[in-house]
């Protein structure tokens, strides 16, 4: 059989079940390390609930994936996980799926692996969106996601670091209110609300426009240059103010891609 009749017949199994996002759909991709307790808590053994190194290996892959191929205008990261929101009118790869998944994970794997110089793995899935109220939901459900495991953390290795054992602490936290917890840490020195900001709330990572001094070699004058560049937020906003800037972000993206 000739190549072009094999190559014709066989990639046809490659790309029978190819699926693509449908235009006018929003996609958030969410990444997740893979193995990251073992990573973590074995190999590298980071400073528990949370470790300022590991926050600027997360914040530096998310950083990379906002800048590997694809237009992605907001990154948002906490814990072991990465939510990327792509512009509406992202088009790479006919939005096929497979492609974002298996390049978005390969390239934080990639990244993280090269931060932390060890073997370290993502995996990937998206989510197509079809309301811009479902963008900012879905961003909210992180920042909750991310608050809920901060208290839950703290707890746990505040009654860790006092000798309960890893049985003992996840019981007692069981059933326990948001009061009760807030108590718990009280009772130990800890007021949650002191904690910095990107433990309870995550680290977003966004495009800013600057302002940089340049020079016309035609005019031979100085001239003042807008250049992009990402802004690491460690102070997020929180609740229904976090949702708004979600939601500022996506029309800012809107209206530059309609030349406004």
């Amino acid at each position: 059989m000739k190549f072009d009749e094999l190559d014709a017949r066989l990639r046809v199994f490659e790309t029978a079940h190819d699926h693509c996002v449908l235009p006018g759909i929003h996609i958030v991709a969410r990444l997740d390390g893979r193995n990251f307790t073992r990573l973590t808590k074995e190999t590298r053994k980071f400073q528990a609930p949370f470790d300022v190194q590991f926050r600027d290996y997360m914040t530096g892959t998310t950083s990379h994936l906002m800048d590997c191929g694809f237009r992605v205008i907001y990154g948002y990261t906490e814990s072991d996980e990465i939510s990327l929101l792509f512009h509406p009118s992202e088009d790479t790869f006919a939005r096929k799926v497979r492609k974002y998944t298996s390049i978005l994970a390969g390239e934080a794997s990639a990244k993280f692996s090269l931060l932390i110089g060890d073997l370290a793995c993502f995996d990937c899935r998206l989510s197509q969106l079809p309301r811009v109220e479902d963008v900012v939901d879905y961003f909210q459900w992180r920042h909750e996601d991310a608050h809920r495991n901060a208290l839950n953390a703290h707890c746990y290795w505040a009654l860790r670091k006092q000798g309960s054992s890893v049985e003992e602490a996840t019981s007692r936290l069981v059933g326990m209110s948001v009061a009760d917890k807030n108590e718990l840490l009280f009772q130990h020195g800890i007021n949650f609300n002191d904690l910095p900001n990107w433990q309870k709330r995550g680290v977003g990572v966004y495009w800013e426009e600057v302002e940089k001094p340049g020079w016309n070699p035609v005019t031979q004058t100085q001239v003042v240059a807008k250049r992009r560049r990402l802004k690491v937020d460690l102070d997020l906003p929180m609740h229904d103010m976090y949702g708004e800037f979600v939601l500022e972000i996506l029309k800012r993206a809107e209206t530059i891609s309609c030349g406004r």
